[in-house]
C-alpha cells in the first residue's frame, strides 16, 4: 500500500495589518517529496508522527507537499492559488495512494476564501475520489467547518495547550489510517457547534475549567466504538462565519454515536460557557501585582500575541516598565530598522533609538530612548525539549541586544518571531532567569518554556490584534448568536450540526 502525506497550514489572523506572501511560506516551510522527511521525521510535530508509524508498518511512504508559514496575516489570494495549484500537481505526480494523512491548522484564511482549509481539503477529495481514506489532524485553534468535515473520513485535534502532544495526535492519526486500510474499522465522523467562542484568555487545558472539559472527553473514549474525540477551542482572531468552539466524534461506522457523542460533548461545553469567559488584567494592574511579587516573573504580552499573528512589535508593555524605570526586565521587539541602526552604532556604543510600533498604530507608539548596545548576532537558534508548535529550528534574522538608560534589556529581531524557546535569549548570550520581568509575546505559547525558570506568569491584557477582548475586536463576517458576544444566545440539540452562512 503507498500512504501520501500532505501539510498545508496557517493560522491566519484577519484584524493583523499585514497578509501573508508566498515568501513567508518559503522562508518556513515549503517542501515536496524526499525533503519532507528529512525535515519531520524527528520532529515534535504530526508529520513526524505520520512517518514514524507509517515507516515502522510495511506501507509505502510517499511525502507529497508540505507548506506552512508563522501564524500572521491574511494569506494573499495569488499566493493560496500557487500554493494549491503546487499542492494538486505533486498530488497526481504521486501516482496511485490507498490513502491520505493531512495537516492542516484549521485555521487558515485567504483573500479569496474565507475557509481557506476547507476549500483545499475538499479540493483533494475531488481530486483523490470519494473512495480513498483521508484522516488528519487540527491545531485545536482550528475554526471548523462544515467542508472540512464533508472532506475527510476523520478529523483529530491536539489535545494540550500548548501544544505538546503534536506527534502523538500524528501517530494517532496514521494509526487509524493503518487500520482502515486493513479493513478492521470504518471511521465516521459527526461535528457539533454550539454557538460559543471560549476566549483565548480562558484556552490553557492543564487549568480546572477547561481540564474538565477534557476529562469528560477522555471518559466518553472508553465507550466501545468510538475511536476518537476532539474538543476544538477555536481561533477568536479571524472574522469569519466558522469562527467559535466546536467539537468532533469518530466512531466505528456508527454515525449516531457519533451524532450523540458529539452533542454530549458540545452540550458540556455549552453548560459550562460562563467559566469561559476572559478574565482580563490591564497594564497597570499586572505591574502593581509585580511590585508585591519576587520574580522572575512572565507578563504575557496578550494583544501582541505573535503566535496568533500579531505584529511582535507591540509596545504597550514596553512603555510601562520603562515609565516606572523598572529595572531588571526584558522585551523582544521585532524591528529590522533599529537592527540596522544598532550595528551601525556597534557594540558598547550609546545611540538614541526610536523601537517598535511601527506595524500600525494599535500596538503603540514607537519607545524612543538612549539605549546601550550590548550585542549583535545572527539570531538562529534551537530547541531540544517539546515546546509549543513542534519547531525545533528557528531563525528571528540578525538580532540587536540593547539595554536603555533604565535598566529594561530589549531584544530586537529582524524577523517575527515566536516566544517558544528560551534558546532565543540563552542563544544571544542573555540567562531568563536573571531578569525580574520577561515579557513573552503570547498567552499560553510561551508557558512550557517560562515556566521554568518564573515563579508566577500574568496574562495581560494589551491592545493590538490579538486583543484578549474579544468583544473590542471589529467582526464582520461571525455568526449570530454567538456567545459571549450574544449573552442570550441559546442553543438545542437539533442545531448540533453547522450553521449556514447567512
Amino acid at each position: 500500500m503507498r500512504i501520501g502525506i500532505v501539510l498545508f497550514s496557517h493560522e491566519s489572523n484577519t484584524f493583523a495589518a499585514r497578509p501573508t506572501t508566498l515568501a513567508e511560506f518559503e522562508q518556513d516551510v515549503l517542501l515536496e517529496n524526499g525533503e519532507i522527511r528529512r525535515r519531520f521525521a524527528d520532529a515534535h510535530h504530526e508529520v513526524g508522527g505520520f512517518l514514524e508509524v507509517l515507516e515502522s508498518s510495511s506501507v509505502e511512504v510517499v511525502p507529497v507537499f508540505a507548506a506552512r508559514a508563522f501564524p500572521s496575516g491574511v494569506v494573499e489570494g495569488e499566493a493560496f492559488r500557487k500554493l494549491l495549484e503546487r499542492l494538486l500537481r505533486r498530488l497526481k505526480a504521486a501516482g496511485r495512494l490507498d490513502g491520505l494523512l493531512v495537516a492542516p491548522h484549521g485555521a487558515m484564511v485567504s483573500e479569496s476564501h474565507a475557509d481557506a482549509d476547507g476549500h483545499w481539503l475538499a479540493r483533494v477529495r475531488q481530486q483523490v475520489g470519494a473512495k480513498m481514506p483521508i484522516i488528519g489532524t487540527l491545531d485545536p485553534h482550528a475554526n471548523l467547518s462544515a467542508a472540512m468535515v464533508a472532506s475527510c473520513d476523520a478529523l483529530l485535534a491536539y489535545r494540550t495547550n500548548p501544544h505538546l502532544d503534536q506527534r502523538q495526535r500524528g501517530r494517532e492519526a496514521a494509526s487509524l489510517l493503518l487500520r482502515t486500510l486493513g479493513g478492521e474499522i470504518r471511521p465516521t465522523m459527526q461535528a457539533a457547534f454550539p454557538p460559543l467562542a471560549i476566549n483565548i484568555e480562558r484556552q490553557m487545558t492543564s487549568e480546572p475549567h477547561l481540564r474538565a472539559g477534557f476529562d469528560f472527553a477522555d471518559r466518553q473514549r472508553l465507550q466501545p466504538g468510538l475511536l476518537s474525540n476532539s474538543i476544538l477551542l477555536g481561533f477568536p482572531y479571524a472574522d469569519v462565519h466558522e469562527m467559535g468552539s466546536t467539537v468532533i466524534a469518530v466512531t466505528n461506522n456508527d454515525r449516531e454515536l457519533a451524532r450523540r457523542t458529539a452533542e454530549e460533548l458540545g452540550r458540556w461545553l455549552w453548560d459550562h460557557r460562563a467559566d469561559f469567559v476572559g478574565q482580563l488584567i490591564d497594564v497597570d494592574d499586572a505591574l502593581d501585582q509585580c511590585e508585591r511579587l519576587s520574580g522572575p516573573i512572565c507578563l504575557l504580552d496578550m494583544g501582541d500575541n505573535v503566535g496568533g499573528g500579531s505584529a511582535a512589535d507591540g509596545t504597550w508593555l514596553a512603555h510601562a516598565i520603562h515609565r516606572r524605570r523598572i529595572s531588571d526586565a526584558f522585551v523582544c521587539l521585532y524591528d529590522p530598522e533599529a537592527v540596522v541602526q544598532a550595528a551601525k552604532a556597534g557594540s558598547g556604543s550609546t545611540v538614541e533609538l526610536a523601537v517598535g510600533g511601527k506595524t500600525d498604530a494599535a500596538h503603540g507608539p514607537p519607545l524612543t530612548a538612549n539605549c546601550r548596545v550590548v550585542s549583535i548576532t545572527g539570531g538562529r537558534f534551537a530547541e531540544e525539549q517539546v515546546r509549543h508548535g513542534g519547531i525545533s529550528e528557528f531563525d528571528q534574522g540578525r538580532t540587536a541586544i540593547v539595554r536603555t538608560e533604565h535598566g529594561m534589556t530589549i531584544m530586537l529581531t529582524s524577523r517575527r518571531m515566536v516566544p517558544f524557546s528560551l534558546q532565543q535569549l540563552i542563544g544571544c548570550g542573555l540567562n531568563p532567569g536573571s531578569f525580574r520581568l520577561l515579557v513573552a509575546k503570547g498567552v499560553h505559547a510561551p508557558v512550557a518554556a517560562y515556566q521554568e525558570v518564573c515563579s508566577r506568569l500574568i496574562r495581560v491584557n494589551t491592545a493590538g490584534s490579538t486583543c484578549a477582548d474579544m468583544i473590542t475586536l471589529p467582526f464582520r463576517h461571525r455568526r449570530r448568536p454567538l456567545y459571549p458576544f450574544e449573552r442570550d444566545a441559546a442553543w438545542s440539540s437539533a442545531e448540533s450540526g453547522a450553521p449556514s452562512a447567512e
